[in-house]
């Protein structure tokens, strides 16, 4: 852990000791896990993991209409991918997953520490996956956060704005596949509003990327992925690059629910051809009224990069189907199927879900190409290429 985020954490656990002689709520919660995923790739790749995130958070209301509130919560894992008996390729880490402070009031609310940050309104394939890396298939929802400040206001008519800033997050992130300049400071907002059965919104953001420490993407985008990096100089100026991304996203009801989200990301990079990266997903749900409710939703993605932000460009597209079906009130079936436009491949997989008052149980599949093109951020991907099955048993205390 960084000297900055120890300086946090300290902080966090300051506070959290001096409320105790206040009037408080204080609540302790965790909830620990563990799985088996085996797949037919090089025969029989086996992983098995375990998993626990302790969580204590406190609430103090303060005088009026405000409240100070904390979370600090841990990551804790290990797991062990079995290429054979004497193979054994080991991972495990112990790390923060939340500390933050908030304070608050019913229209305000200003948040700084290890958070998560997400919106938009699409559900399967988002071009506004830019803080998190939540990933459609995990029943848990678990992503890494962020460290900044998030502030939030809300008006009557249910409009709200954003501003965030964010520092120390020198790793890539979202759909990021080059990191950020190493402690430099990274700002946006949003604006949020409602229109009629709906609303619709903007969002801005912009950072420095690190282009020395993401030659290999930088070289790919060039398409000269076989190019020495150490020549990359010659080229590529590898000055800190500014980046400033747009989004817009809207949802609406209309007797089914649709929305719309796209996203325009600009890195003026000297010797790339290629400045603009453009995404847009539109979006279709509806539950129909078989047996308990038939949840159907529907996505298409478009992803292309661009000399122009509005001129011809070069990328992939993708359309993704999820059912989802209770049966009665301990199971869940889930499906989702994705078809990569380009490639002609079909991504398959499918979850059932028993739920108790403190455990749950997932029993998942899936027949997926052993090479990924969607989700290349996520580092899960390599266990669910190929085909097979997953089991995972989840304790919350």
């Amino acid at each position: 852990m960084s000297s900055s985020r120890m300086k946090i954490l300290v902080c966090l656990v300051c506070v959290l000791t001096q409320s105790m002689v206040f009037p408080q709520t204080c609540d302790f919660r965790g909830q620990a896990l563990t799985w088996l995923t085996i797949t037919d790739i090089k025969l029989a790749d086996t992983q098995w993991g375990l998993r626990y995130i302790p969580e204590l958070s406190l609430h103090q209301p303060l005088s009026g209409r405000f409240s100070l509130d904390a979370e600090v919560s841990i990551n804790a894992y290990g797991s062990g991918l079995f290429h054979r008996l004497d193979d054994v390729e080991k991972d495990g880490k112990v790390k923060p997953y939340r500390m933050w402070i908030r304070f608050s009031s019913s229209r305000f609310e200003a948040r700084i520490g290890l958070q998560k940050i997400n919106f938009g309104s699409s559900a399967l394939l988002r071009p506004l996956m830019w803080f998190d890396r939540i990933d459609p298939r995990d029943p848990l929802q678990l992503t890494d956060g962020v460290y900044g400040i998030l502030l939030r206001t809300y008006f009557l008519n249910n409009a709200n704005i954003w501003l965030w800033g964010l520092y120390g997050n020198d790793e890539t992130k979202g759909w990021e596949m080059i990191p950020t300049y190493d402690a430099s400071v990274e700002y946006g907002g949003r604006i949020q509003y409602p229109v009629p059965r709906g609303e619709i919104a903007v969002s801005y953001h912009h950072r420095r990327i690190d282009l020395e420490r993401g030659v290999a993407q930088v070289l790919a985008l060039a398409g000269m992925p076989d190019l020495d990096p150490a020549l990359v100089g010659n080229f590529i100026d590898l000055d800190i690059i500014h980046e400033d991304r747009i989004g817009l996203d809207g949802k609406w009801d209309v007797t089914v629910g649709v929305w719309a989200e796209g996203a325009l990301v600009h890195q003026d990079i000297v010797g790339i051809p290629y400045e603009y990266q453009r995404s847009i997903n539109l979006g279709i749900d509806y539950t129909f009224g078989l047996g308990n409710g038939l949840h159907v939703l529907y996505e298409h993605f478009w992803y292309d990069i661009a000399e122009k932000a509005l001129g011809k460009g070069e990328g992939f597209e993708f359309s993704a189907l999820s059912l989802n079906y209770p049966i009665g009130f301990l199971d869940n079936v889930m499906g989702m199927v994705y078809y990569d436009w380009e490639n002609h491949d079909w991504y398959r997989f499918i979850r059932w879900q028993r739920t108790y008052d403190r455990w749950s149980i997932y029993g998942m599949g899936f027949w997926n190409p052993e090479q990924f093109q969607i989700y290349q951020n996520l580092t899960e991907n390599n266990l669910f290429a190929g085909k097979g099955f997953q089991l995972m048993v989840v304790f919350n205390h």
